[in-house]
This record gives structure tokens, C-alpha cells and sequence, in this order.
């Protein structure tokens, strides 16, 4: 079943598409994405929502990269999954969750 988040980024409010039961997920990683942006906010003046979230992803998929070239066979850090297999699809199963709250936001954003 789909259920609907309602998420705030940089003081705007979106309804956001999710599976059932990932609902506190959703909300984490939309928290995590408010965090980010209103850092890029303050260190970079206003750019346009469209470009903050962009700027955002970027960042978060960088970092994201650098961790898992970090973990290249090694031991996996405290808050991933204990074997590569269950870290690679946990990081992709948050990847789509936020690849699909972006692109929902942008479309908003573009429909706005």
C-alpha cells in the first residue's frame, strides 16, 4: 500500500508518496535534507529551490561515493549493515526512497 508523508524543507511543506511502514524513515531523511539545505542556505545565499535540492543531492551522493569507496572490503562502518551485500542494498533502498523524494519535490518545485 502507498502512504503519504507530509515532510518540511527550508520552511516548505511537501506531501510525499511512500510504501507503507516507511513513513519514520521518510521523515528522518527528509529532516536530514532540511538540515543539509539550510546549512548550503546560509553558506551560499539563496540560489532557487530547484538548485538547492540539486546542490543538496550532490552533496549527500558524494559522500555517500566516499563512504563506499571508505568500505572497498573493509570492515563496514558502525551504522552500515554488517556484510557488503546487506550494506549495498540498505544504501540502495535509501537512495531510491530519496531519489524519488527529489524528484517528487522538483516537480513541485517546477509546477509552483
Amino acid at each position: 500500500m502507498v502512504a503519504t508523508v507530509n515532510i518540511m524543507v527550508v520552511g516548505r511543506t511537501y506531501e510525499i508518496s511512500c510504501d507503507e511502514g516507511q513513513e519514520e524513515d521518510v521523515r528522518a531523511l527528509a529532516a536530514e535534507v532540511d538540515r543539509r539545505a539550510t546549512e548550503l542556505l546560509r553558506a551560499v545565499g539563496q540560489v532557487g529551490d530547484a538548485r538547492l535540492l540539486v546542490m543538496v543531492g550532490l552533496m549527500m551522493a558524494d559522500e555517500i561515493a566516499e563512504l563506499r569507496r571508505r568500505d572497498g572490503g573493509g570492515t563496514p562502518a558502525p551504522m552500515l549493515a554488517a556484510t557488503q551485500d546487506e550494506d549495498d542494498a540498505a544504501l540502495s533502498t535509501k537512495l531510491d526512497v530519496l531519489a524519488r523524494q527529489i524528484n517528487a519535490i522538483a516537480d513541485r518545485l517546477e509546477k509552483a
